[in-house]
This record gives structure tokens, C-alpha cells and sequence, in this order.
């Protein structure tokens, strides 16, 4: 028996050797760590959260990771700008780290406040790959409100974290989410094909009657890749559209599967993204 269970011990060790590992950002306000750290355990990676002060400090280091996420929350308070001062912290002290992370075979996903530290960090849409420009903004909501409510998107870009999916819905939970650019670059993120999500109209919209854009973004924009497509910041919060019971209108989508004799789903929407970024690894 003992000898039975050791050889077990050992199975699952070299399982964890081969899963990807995920290192999910944490600090400073940021508040979605242990959702986001869940998503990808769920989806099949090894996941660790981890202040970013250890990563400065080298008690962990970014190349041990293949998957890096800066989850959602209200890093500094968003005092002087949704995502500002955590991006000043990046850059000022892990910004050649986090470059040579990105020149390699690896994924990045920033998750609303992860979304707005990308983007102030200039990880995204960095037009030929000039990482470290920043080229669009997430500005205050056109409502002026903060707005927490389900979403419907569609896919509209090519990146690992979306594949096989054409459309999802998803929550959202920002004051600041409004996309912004200046024309040109709005032309060259069309070109480029780099407008990863749109908000649309769908069902949760209809469910919800609101709008279907719920914060005014330019173009209609939930999300965007770099011209690789390995990272990618949107604002929607996959981490909270999971499970099935999450969705708003679980109870009535319930009975419509009871009653058609289909399988009642466990899963929701955003497990999906969670799965393709380990799946991209597995391969």
C-alpha cells in the first residue's frame, strides 16, 4: 500500500512537471488574483500567484513561467489613472525582464486593470514591435459611471487565447474602460487585424436591455493583441464567467436545456480562454 501510493506521489510530479505554469501578478490593489490563478489551474496549468515586488526582488523569476496574467482590480487606487502607477512600477524596475519574457514562446494576458497596465505600459498595440509606446488610452466610461453588467463580444482577431471561439459573453466590471486612439493608429489597428474582441449586440444586451457597448470604446473595442497575438488585454473578466451558474440568465437557459433534453453545461464562456492558453503549450 505504501509502495502503491508512492508510486502515485511520483505520477503526479511528472504530470507537474509538464503542465505549463502561470504566473499571475499580484499587489497594490490588484484584486483578482486567486480567480485568475483558479481559471488556469481549472484549464490544466500549474498556477502561482505572486507579488510583484518578489519578481523585482528575484525571489521568483519571469522565465520559469510560460503564461504571465495581470489580473483585475484597482492597483493604487487608480489615483492617477487606471493601471498608471502599476505600469510605472513595471517599467521602472522589471522592463528589461519583461522584454526578453515576451521575445520568447510565451503568452500574456492582461484582465481589465491588467488591460489598463498593458496598454500604459505600451505591451500592446506596439505597432512593429515597439514595445514600450504607448498608442491608445482606457478612458473614463461615456456614462461617467462605473458599470458591472454581462457583455456579449465577438472574436475579430487570430491569437492564441481565442482560438476557436467566434463569440462569448462576459462581465464587466470598470469606470475606465472606453477605448481611445488617435485615427491613424485606429487604421492601423483595423490593417494590422489587432482589435482581438468587440462588444455587439447579442443576447445578454437584449437580456439586460442596456446598450450593447457599455462604455463607449471607439470602434467598439473590448479587446487588443499585440502583432503577435500572444498578448492580448480585454477588458471583460473571463475569471468571472467560468462556471454556467454565472451567467444571469442561468435559471431560464437551464430550463431551455431541460426541456430541449440536452445536457446541462458546467462550464461557462470564459474557461474557454483559460483552456486555449494551456492548450497552446500542450501542443
Amino acid at each position: 500500500m505504501i509502495r502503491q501510493k508512492t508510486n502515485i506521489e511520483k505520477l503526479f510530479k511528472i504530470i507537474n512537471m509538464y503542465k505549463p505554469k502561470a504566473l499571475i501578478f499580484s499587489g497594490y490593489g490588484l484584486n483578482s488574483e486567486a480567480e485568475t490563478a483558479y481559471g488556469f489551474t481549472l484549464a490544466g496549468a500549474k498556477s502561482e500567484i505572486v507579488h510583484i515586488n518578489d519578481i523585482i526582488d528575484g525571489i521568483y523569476k519571469l522565465d520559469d513561467y510560460q503564461i504571465l496574467s495581470l489580473p483585475g482590480g484597482f492597483s493604487y487606487g487608480d489615483d492617477t489613472g487606471a493601471g498608471n502607477a502599476y505600469a510605472n512600477k513595471i517599467k521602472n524596475h522589471l522592463w528589461e525582464k519583461l522584454l526578453k519574457f515576451i521575445e520568447k514562446d510565451k503568452l500574456v494576458i492582461g484582465i481589465c486593470n491588467g488591460c489598463q497596465i498593458i496598454a500604459d505600459t505600451g505591451l500592446f498595440p506596439a505597432f512593429e514591435k515597439n514595445y514600450g509606446q504607448r498608442d491608445l488610452a482606457l478612458l473614463n466610461n461615456k456614462n461617467a459611471r462605473f458599470t458591472c453588467r454581462w457583455t456579449d463580444l465577438r472574436v475579430t482577431a487570430r491569437t492564441p487565447w481565442l482560438a476557436g471561439i467566434k463569440k462569448l459573453s462576459l462581465p464587466i466590471a470598470h469606470g475606465e474602460g472606453k477605448f481611445f486612439a488617435k485615427e491613424n493608429d485606429l487604421k492601423k489597428l483595423k490593417t494590422n487585424k489587432q482589435i482581438a474582441l468587440k462588444y455587439e449586440p447579442g443576447e445578454m444586451s437584449k437580456y439586460l436591455d442596456l446598450s450593447y457597448n457599455p462604455n463607449g470604446s471607439v470602434l467598439d473595442i473590448a479587446g487588443i493583441i499585440d502583432e503577435t497575438g500572444k498578448i492580448l488585454g480585454l477588458m471583460p473578466h473571463p475569471e468571472r464567467g467560468m462556471f454556467f451558474t454565472q451567467l444571469p440568465n442561468w435559471q431560464i437557459k437551464k430550463e431551455e436545456y431541460k426541456r430541449r433534453g440536452k445536457k446541462i453545461p458546467s462550464e461557462g464562456p470564459g474557461l474557454s480562454i483559460f483552456k486555449n492558453a494551456v492548450q497552446y503549450f500542450s501542443k
